[in-house]
């Protein structure tokens, strides 16, 4: 995949920061989802990137089969497209922590559970983990490694069964460290979750 990678961002410019990635949802870009590093602790460097699918006046990060599933074979491509560009400005020993919001979050959660050693977070909010699109989701595949996930209770976007599946993974069986937070908004970022987040953000990230 040869598409250029577009990114808007915000707080630290040192290289060598704690790296958190945003990554918008379907149809949306990196200028609406950096809006997010606003309310997020200061030290980090914030970095959002657009994803390389043109779609709906916005962009996509994969081709999906239906809302909330992936085709494998995109989800692959532009998994191994971002990465590229991640190992280029986070060379090993810089913390990374994901952070997606809908289809960002199913992206997010296929690169942690491709390659969960690689980062220092991951968070999953309003969106479904990538099931049946060729990543692996097998008991204790997050072990150790920090999660928050956030659904709305009235969410009209993402499957319900999808998100069921995507809490009961993150929360009985990934193994992983998992802060849930489940209020009774929709498919939208509540100011009670965005709390949430930045406690999580905050303890996610070495202090100065």
């Amino acid at each position: 995949m040869s598409t250029p990678v577009h990114v808007a961002s915000h707080g630290s410019t040192d290289p060598d920061a704690p790296l958190v990635v945003l990554l918008h949802g379907r149809g949306s870009h990196e200028h609406e989802i950096i809006e997010l590093a606003k309310h997020l602790p200061e030290g980090p460097a914030y970095v959002a990137v657009r994803a390389p699918i043109a779609e709906g006046g916005g962009y996509a990060w994969f081709a999906n089969r239906g809302i909330g599933r992936p085709v494998a074979a995109s989800l692959a491509e532009t998994m191994g497209w971002f990465r590229e560009w991640l190992d280029d400005i986070a060379p090993p020993g810089r913390p990374v922590v994901l952070v997606g919001f809908s289809g960002g979050a199913a992206f997010a959660g296929g690169l942690a559970l491709q390659e969960p050693g690689r980062f220092a977070g991951v968070a999953v909010l309003y969106g479904t983990l990538p099931f049946d699109a060729g990543v692996p989701v097998e008991a204790e595949r997050l072990a150790g490694l920090p999660v928050m996930v956030a659904h709305g209770e009235a969410d009209q976007v993402i499957p319900r069964e999808l998100l069921e599946r995507t809490w009961g993974y993150l929360l009985e069986e990934s193994g992983a460290p998992t802060v849930a937070h489940r209020d009774p908004g929709g498919h939208g970022i509540t100011p009670a979750a965005l709390r949430e987040l930045a406690s999580w953000v905050a303890a996610r990230v070495p202090h100065n």
